[in-house]
């Protein structure tokens, strides 16, 4: 299976879904057009949608870091949201939510990112 890769402008927030696997085959296009969204449209956040992720390995993890670090020195924050038991405990092991946000849903999100609905 690949990924499928949604993205979506909200004011300042770049909003990323995802649907499939992201693994070390779909990690490097997601890091690609991630950041040339970021760039291209001058945001400074992002709001990851994991609802349809059903795999994600460490290169992913990686990606989302990497993606974490970025918006940070752009003065931005990244939220997760809909996040399935198996993806949520993978971030919990890396202790990504440590410093990434986790929201139940992409409404929640994106008020936490101070954009309204």
């Amino acid at each position: 299976m690949s990924l499928l890769i949604d993205l979506e402008k909200r004011d300042k927030v770049l909003c990323v879904r995802l649907e499939g696997e992201l693994d070390h085959h779909t990690a490097m296009e997601l890091r690609e057009r991630v950041d040339e969204a970021l760039k291209e449209q001058n945001l400074t956040h992002i709001l990851l949608n994991l609802e349809h992720l059903s795999f994600m390995d460490s290169s992913g993890l990686g990606v989302v870091l990497g993606r974490y670090k970025y918006v940070q020195t752009l003065g931005g924050e990244m939220v997760v949201c809909s996040i399935s038991p198996q993806i949520k405990r993978l971030f919990e092991m890396s202790g990504l939510f440590k410093i990434v946000r986790l929201a139940s849903n992409e409404m929640d999100a994106l008020l936490e990112l101070g954009v309204a609905s």
